[in-house]
């Protein structure tokens, strides 16, 4: 009953021109920054970052052939230093010996992975324009992309996919379904799937294509259906472990979170477990609390700030399994904390009057008088270590702004 016996439904449907392509409006739409890359052809190093599912890789597929390269995948997980290398020694043999060498693109899967050795060792192939390189992430690379190769890419967010969006690849799974039954067996009733599977499918798939088109190709190579029933069973029918990449990462994580922030250490210890039994990268896990800590616990507690970076170091340190016992504790003390957001709030608040005013002007009183001619002009005049609350320290266009809420 399956659709190709070579070929996974998620590969069958893989989009080969822009046109093809679903999802990344704010990147793809005209006149949208890379698409009007593409269309120019000005290809550059880049950065997709994003939950999986959404189109990373068969993106970076599109930009090699509408720029007539050469497409090199490879994975971060598998590949070494001497992968690499290879590539590079072919592709500086070619520029050597073209003119109009155009240079191929490889595209790095998991980046992330990479260690800062192998991620130094891509800089100055980058550079010299031997290589173009694409990298496709999960996580954000602010953290795990070493900071000289990240100013040499442009990041571009990739958004998980949009009901409307999931809907789309739905029909085009039906009729990919439908034609391989029409050429494999003229008398074959058209396969349909109801509105409230097509409801099953979109919360399965939670914006990630892939996910829902695994579900499709291995419930209709089961059943040769696609009713409720069906589809719950081969949901069931296999082992539904824990995928770094996919969409129970980012799930538990949040549910993680939002447990310690509504002050429920036995959920957040649950689902923590549910974390470290899986395998998840401690630093991952410490990574997050330490935010966490300023961000919802801040003011109410400030040592929770070094309770999670302690936690953090311990992991560093340690590692599984060990470390586990480090992540425990810290949980219990950062989920039964007292909760204040007012710094972060205060952040964001103050972050939204610089970007809509620019750099305002510093009040006089707090310029420092360096020199006397500043000093004649009023450069620290009126300034008092402890002033009265009604002394303004804000400039004009801000006067008597509040950020934080006490």
């Amino acid at each position: 009953m399956s659709v190709d016996f070579t070929k996974p439904l998620a590969a069958l449907l893989r989009p080969e021109s822009l046109s093809d392509f679903i999802g990344q409006e704010h990147l793809l739409a005209p006149d949208k920054p890379l698409r009007v890359a593409i269309e120019l052809q000005a290809i550059f190093s880049m950065i997709f970052w994003g939950p999986p599912g959404v189109g990373k890789t068969s993106l970076a597929r599109i930009i090699a052939k509408t720029s007539d390269r050469e497409f090199i995948e490879l994975s971060a997980v598998s590949a070494g230093k001497a992968d690499i290398r290879k590539i590079i020694e072919e592709g500086r043999k070619q520029k050597g010996l073209l003119q109009d060498y155009r240079a191929p693109i490889l595209f790095i899967d998991e980046i992330h992975r990479f260690n800062k050795a192998q991620q130094d060792y891509l800089l100055p192939f980058v550079e010299e324009g031997v290589i173009i390189l694409i990298g496709a992430t999960t996580e954000n690379p602010s953290f795990e992309v070493i900071g000289a190769l990240l100013s040499r890419l442009r990041v571009f967010i990739f958004k998980s996919l949009s009901e409307d969006e999931l809907r789309t690849v739905i029909d085009l799974a039906l009729k990919k379904i439908n034609e391989s039954q029409k050429l494999n067996n003229k008398k074959s009733k058209k396969i349909d799937i109801s509105t409230e599977s097509i409801e099953f499918l979109l919360n399965y798939g939670n914006g990630d294509a892939r996910k829902l088109l695994t579900l499709l190709d291995n419930t209709f190579t089961l059943y040769g259906r696609f009713d409720l029933s069906s589809l719950k069973n081969s949901l069931q029918s296999r082992h539904l472990s824990y995928d770094k990449k996919g969409a129970e990462h980012y799930e538990t994580i949040s549910a993680f979170i939002k447990s310690m922030r509504a002050s429920k250490p036995d959920a957040a210890m649950y689902y923590l477990a549910r974390m470290i039994e899986a395998g998840e990268d401690p630093l991952f896990i410490a990574r997050r609390m330490v935010i966490f800590a300023s961000e919802d616990i801040g003011l109410a507690a400030p040592t929770a700030l070094v309770v999670a970076n302690a936690v953090f170091q311990a992991c560093q340190v340690i590692g599984y399994p060990e470390c586990a016992i480090n992540l425990a504790h810290g949980v219990a003390y950062l989920a039964n904390a007292p909760k204040n957001r007012s710094s972060y709030d205060a952040l964001r608040s103050a972050q939204a009057d610089v970007r809509a005013h620019g750099n305002l002007p510093i009040p006089g009183l707090l310029k420092n008088p360096d020199t006397k001619l500043l000093k004649e002009i009023g450069y620290g005049r009126g300034y008092q270590m402890y002033p009265d609350e009604a002394v303004e320290f804000l400039p004009d266009e801000l006067r008597g702004k509040k950020y934080f809420s006490k």
